[in-house]
C-alpha cells in the first residue's frame, strides 16, 4: 500500500512538468529557468538547430507517464486489496526519487529553448500511433491482471474476505506468474517506442524497469511454487516461455 505515495508524487509532480511541456509546444513559452538549470545540471545543453519531433515526441510520453500514474493511483485506492506487508525504507526512499526522476528524464530529452514550430498534424508519426496503441494495449492487460488478484480476496459482492495469498488464474496469469510486472515493462516499452525508438536514454530507463521487475517476479515466483504444491509448472516468471 505504500506504492500509493509513489503515485501521489508522480501525478503531482509529472503533472506539473507537463503543464509546463504543453505551455512551450503550444504557446511559444520558454521553460523556466531553473528547469533549464536542471538541464546543464543533467547533461543536456539548450540547442538551437531544429530537432525534429522530439517536443511532440517528449510531450507525449510525459501524458502517458503521467496517465499511467493517474491508473495506478485509482487501482491503488479503488481496486487491489493489500495486505499488511511492509516495505524497506531504502525502496521507499528509491521509489519516491524514482517517478521524479524519471519525468525530469523525459524533459530532459528536448531543447530547452526551442520549438519547431511544425503544425500537430505534421508532428504525428508513425512510432508514435504505434507506441500509444501498445501503451494502451499493456495497460488494459495490467488493470485486468490487477483487478483478477484483487478479486482472489473478495466475495462475489466485492466484499473484501481474506488478505491470503491464493493462486490467480485469467488473462495473463495463464502464461506467467506477475503479468502485471510484464505489462508494466510493456509500457516503458511503449514510451521508448513513442519517443523514435532511438533514444538511448529512454531506453536505459526501460533497461532499469527490467531488472527492477524481472527481480520481483522471480521473488514473486517462487513464493508460488514454494507456496503451493499444485501451482501450474509451465508458467514462467516474468515473460512468457523464457
Amino acid at each position: 500500500r505504500w506504492f500509493t505515495h509513489f503515485y501521489v508524487v508522480s501525478v503531482l509532480w509529472n503533472g506539473f512538468l507537463l503543464i509546463w511541456l504543453f505551455r512551450v509546444e503550444f504557446l511559444g513559452e520558454s521553460l523556466p529557468s531553473w528547469i533549464q538549470d536542471m538541464h546543464h545540471a543533467l547533461g543536456r545543453d539548450s540547442q538551437s538547430e531544429d530537432m525534429g519531433n522530439e517536443h511532440f515526441s517528449a510531450l507525449l510520453v510525459l501524458l502517458l507517464l503521467w496517465l499511467h500514474s493517474c491508473r495506478r493511483l485509482a487501482e491503488c485506492f479503488w481496486t487491489s486489496v493489500f495486505s499488511s506487508g511492509v516495505i524497506h525504507i531504502v525502496q521507499y526512499c528509491f521509489g519516491l526519487g524514482y517517478y521524479i526522476a524519471v519525468g525530469s528524464t523525459v524533459l530532459c530529452q528536448v531543447p530547452t529553448n526551442v520549438r519547431n514550430g511544425k503544425e500537430l498534424s505534421v508532428q504525428i508519426c508513425w512510432y508514435h500511433i504505434i507506441g500509444v496503441m501498445m501503451y494502451i494495449w499493456a495497460s488494459l492487460h495490467q488493470h485486468r491482471c490487477l483487478a483478477i488478484l484483487a478479486n482472489l480476496r473478495k466475495s462475489r459482492s466485492g466484499k473484501v474476505v481474506s488478505l491470503s495469498h491464493s493462486v490467480p488464474f485469467g488473462d495473463w496469469f495463464e502464461s506467467i506468474s506477475c503479468p502485471h510486472y510484464f505489462a508494466e515493462l510493456l509500457i516503458y516499452v511503449s514510451m521508448a517506442i513513442t519517443l523514435g525508438i532511438h533514444n538511448v536514454t529512454w531506453w536505459c530507463v526501460v533497461m532499469c524497469v527490467l531488472f527492477n521487475q524481472a527481480l520481483a517476479a522471480v521473488l514473486c515466483h517462487e513464493f508460488y511454487q514454494k507456496s503451493f504444491s499444485s501451482y501450474p509448472k509451465h508458467r514462467k516468471a516474468l515473460i512468457p516461455f523464457v
